[in-house]
């Protein structure tokens, strides 16, 4: 299990570097379409829509992490009063439904490049599947860091909460 978790943490943490360059490019996209807008009176037609598919990608590529190191939301109120085993088995469950929902990411975002795999963008020249392409992603990360989060509880490995001291791999 600590082999993998090596393995979760390394994808993780290519995922957010990946996230916070893509937070960058599209700072430098935006950055030249107000220049050559404002300054050269002219414009880039293609860095808006660039932008707009780079904050896909960095949105969910940093959920999914967030996802990993314990940082999605939850309702914790009852986890104060519940014995230790308990609070298990709500942490269980909420990792889940979790992984559920990343299902639901990959099933509806593959759906959704499907039909528009034939459009073709207007000021990119590609497939609009590309737009829908980090939300398959991002569920299949969700997915599988739910999963690994599930079964590290099972092994007796501590698991990452919000709020709590950062958990070694």
């Amino acid at each position: 299990m600590k082999s993998i978790a090596v393995g979760m943490s390394l994808t993780a943490r290519i995922a957010l570097w990946a996230a916070g360059t893509g937070l960058v490019l599209m700072t430098a996209l935006i950055a030249a379409q107000v220049f050559w807008r404002y300054v050269l009176n002219d414009s880039i037609s293609w860095t808006e829509p660039a932008s707009v598919m780079v904050m896909g990608w960095f949105i969910f590529l940093g959920a999914a992490v967030g996802i990993r190191e314990g940082y999605h939301l939850s309702f914790d109120v009852l986890l104060y009063v519940l014995p230790h085993k308990a609070k298990m088995v709500l942490y269980t469950i909420s990792d889940g439904v979790v992984t559920a929902f990343g299902c639901g990411m990959i099933w509806f975002g593959w759906q959704l490049a499907e039909k528009t795999s034939s459009n073709v963008l207007p000021s990119l020249g590609i497939s609009g599947a590309f737009d829908f392409i980090p939300l398959v992603a991002g569920g299949f990360l969700i997915v599988i860091f739910s999963l690994e989060r599930i079964a590290r509880r099972l092994a007796g490995l501590p698991t990452a909460r919000f709020g709590d001291d950062p958990v070694e791999d």
